[in-house]
């Protein structure tokens, strides 16, 4: 097995994390996207995210995309810009080698380097090891909301997780 290695993000990354994408998209209630976005939509977020300098982590495997994260704006308003909400996404095959972490562990340190603040986690309420990963890094849970996503035939709550940086 190759070591993974973390790096910026390229243009030619875009069909991999669409690929990446879909897999949450149509297997889980992880995101709460209903329909697969193209890789043309993927393109025209990232270029967003690249024109504001946010962290955008790619983990390559063999020469090969298997995970991304990124950090943008918890939400638009202006009041917020020192407030940034993370995104963690692992290819199925890479979970489980510590990618994830390590991961987290760059967007945490771009993030403070770029001058954000505060990071807020929005993750599923059952998705255990996404907030075991975050609780580890020093997230503390700050508020729940019930039955917000419907998604596979079921209702889903989401936890907020918070870390100052």
């Amino acid at each position: 097995m190759s070591d993974y290695q973390l790096r910026q993000f390229e243009w030619a990354d875009v069909p991999a994390i669409t690929a990446i994408y879909k897999h949450y998209v149509e297997n889980t209630a992880i995101t709460f996207d209903t329909e697969v976005p193209g890789e043309e939509a993927i393109a025209e977020k990232y270029a967003g995210l690249r024109k504001l300098g946010h962290p955008l982590i790619i983990a390559e495997l063999d020469g090969q995309p298997v995970g991304y994260a990124y950090a943008s704006f918890y939400r638009p308003r202006a009041a917020y810009r020192f407030t940034c909400e993370d995104s963690i996404y692992l290819h199925p095959d890479a979970k489980g080698r510590g990618i994830g972490k390590a991961l987290l562990t760059e967007l945490l340190l771009q993030s403070r380097v770029f001058g954000f603040k505060q990071m807020i986690a929005v993750i599923t309420a059952d998705t255990a090891n996404s907030i075991a990963i975050h609780e580890k890094f020093g997230f503390r849970h700050v508020g729940r909301y019930e039955a917000v996503g419907y998604k596979f035939d079921r209702w889903h709550d989401i936890v907020h997780l918070q870390l100052g940086l």
